[in-house]
């Protein structure tokens, strides 16, 4: 009679606290950390809101802002962040946020969640951006279900944008888009989550706010495709597509948080851009860090805070 096979011992493999655990079965661990609230309308706001379901299959879906205006709107896809491994569309936070967000500058705000790693490495978000964009695009045309939404659009004003990860999948996305048929006539990057092998100054920093270094590289370790490492394309600021939005003629907004361990990065980012000829703008958000626009309740973030919807207003108004 043979033996029967000891049993492997469960072990915390990655683990951001409070955050996310793997364990070595494969098995993953999200505490609600921030609470996931339903689908609500915002009558202070002005502002209706409603779930959509993108692809059953794959559980993608997106939460849509729609703003009282008598104008048709420009339409913002937005993606949330949470390092590509934690994170929803139904955070309190981000329905907080993407209500203010529409009602004060004035747009559309189509929200989504998409798959998260590690039990979907990169590039399912991607794909799960592609396949939202084209999805949104197709609304246009749809009629029954989707009116009450897609008809207050202009979707020849298309932007696409998200914070942290969420703006890292907004710009490969963006690289995308013109193949896929959804034009875009801009990024809206806040705080966008890259890194590399070399470390900078600011992330040699002690980090001031939600993101630290160590962190940062769970993160990636846990995004990557098995085997890549912080040298790869996707999570480098190289920048060697950027021609691509060059040639599209799509502009850029990149929101760069001063006391972020990804501050540098993300003005390397800004200055290869516009060496590309990418049409760029960069807003500094002084004294505040990493996530201040949803996670900080303190009366300078929330100036800062203010002064970003600005900009965004600004931006996807033009």
């Amino acid at each position: 009679m043979k033996s029967k096979a000891p049993q492997q011992k469960l072990q915390v493999v990655e683990e951001i606290e409070g955050l996310i655990k793997v364990h070595n079965d494969g098995h993953v661990d999200r505490p609600e950390i921030v609470p996931n609230v339903g689908c609500s309308l915002v009558p202070d706001l002005g502002v209706t809101c409603r779930d959509a379901i993108i692809d059953k299959y794959t559980n993608i879906w997106a939460r849509i802002y729609v703003p009282t205006a008598a104008n048709k709107l420009p339409l913002l896809l937005y993606f949330h962040g949470g390092g590509f491994c934690v994170g929803s569309a139904s955070w309190s936070c981000y329905h907080e946020l993407l209500a203010k967000l529409a009602a004060r500058a004035g747009c559309a705000v189509f929200s989504v969640s998409y798959r998260l790693a590690p039990e979907h490495p990169l590039p399912a978000a991607y794909d799960d951006g592609v396949k939202a964009a084209v999805w949104a695009k197709q609304q246009e045309f749809a009629g029954v279900g989707s009116e009450w939404w897609a008809g207050r659009c202009d979707f020849s004003r298309i932007f696409l944008g998200g914070d942290s990860a969420g703006a890292n999948i907004a710009y490969n996305v963006g690289l995308r888009a013109n193949s896929i048929g959804v034009g875009v006539k801009g990024l809206l990057l806040i705080q966008p989550f890259f890194g590399g092998v070399a470390r900078t100054r600011s992330e040699m920093c002690v980090a001031r706010s939600a993101l630290t270094l160590a962190a940062s590289d769970a993160y990636w370790r846990m995004a990557l495709p098995a085997g890549a490492g912080r040298d790869h394309p996707w999570c480098s600021t190289a920048g060697s597509e950027f021609g691509i939005l060059r040639r599209a003629g799509a502009a850029v907004l990149v929101c760069v948080a001063e006391a972020d361990i990804l501050r540098d990065r993300n003005l390397e980012f800004c200055g290869g851009l516009a060496r590309e000829g990418v049409r760029v703008e960069q807003v500094v958000s002084k004294g505040v860090g990493h996530a201040f626009h949803i996670l900080n309740k303190s009366r300078l973030a929330q100036t800062r805070l203010h002064e970003l919807l600005s900009h965004v207003k600004n931006f996807v108004g033009r």
